[in-house]
């Protein structure tokens, strides 16, 4: 079992910054893919980005270029530092975690990212 804790969504105004955090635990050397995914009222969830344990990344057009995301190995964690924040951004934000074997999927309990115009 792998558990998922994600902070440090809140609300911003538009053009701001924020650094969400993911803080895995438990069967923690199953983990190959890590991601950040949202879901905004009324649409389906989507990826943000994504990270391997080769450090191998992957972006959602959308956010190309004002989103980084990074991952710690050692200390089991993954951050997503979102820049130039758009009221389109706002979502609820989930941590992912698929395991090498299986690709079994694991959620965070997702962090609210709220942005005003």
């Amino acid at each position: 079992q792998v558990q998922l804790v994600e902070s440090g969504g809140g609300l911003v105004q538009a053009g701001g910054s924020l650094r969400l955090s993911c803080a895995a635990s438990g069967s923690i050397y199953r983990i190959n893919v890590m991601g950040w995914y949202r879901q905004a009222p009324g649409k389906q969830r989507e990826l943000v980005a994504s990270i391997t344990s080769s450090s191998g990344t992957n972006y959602a057009d959308s956010v190309k270029g004002r989103f980084t995301i990074s991952r710690t190995n050692a200390k089991n964690r993954v951050d997503l530092q979102m820049n130039s924040l758009k009221p389109e951004d706002t979502a609820v934000y989930y941590c992912k975690a698929t395991t090498y074997i299986g690709a079994r999927e694991y959620w965070g309990q997702g962090t609210q990212v709220t942005v005003s115009s």
